[in-house]
Order: structure tokens, then sequence, then C-alpha cells
């Protein structure tokens, strides 16, 4: 299930409030600004700061 771009759209890091864009597997939404990846499970974004993985340079 892909992420719909309407939500893409809306969604912001809930960090910094920057802006966020789905990785080229589709698995994950990337913040470049905190270098973080927040992953997506079962079709939903999960947006949790703590949650989130650092982003692999």
């Amino acid at each position: 299930m892909a992420i719909s771009k309407e939500l893409l759209d809306i969604l912001a890091c809930p960090k910094c409030k920057g802006t966020i864009i789905l990785n080229e597997t589709q698995d994950g939404l990337i913040c470049n600004n905190c270098k973080l990846i927040y992953e997506i499970r079962d079709g939903i974004p999960i947006m949790l700061i703590d949650e989130a993985k650092p982003l692999q340079e």
C-alpha cells in the first residue's frame, strides 16, 4: 500500500516541521534537515520522534 500524494503533501517532520520525502524503497519518510527516517508500517507512517532512525548517508 503506497502513501498517497495528498498525504505526503500535508505531512511534515514532527521534530523540525520541515519537508519530508518518500525514500526510494517506499518504506520510509526522510527528513533531510534532521537526518532522520520515519518508518512506514502496513501503509501507515510512524511519525514519532522516538521511533525515527538516523539516516544512513
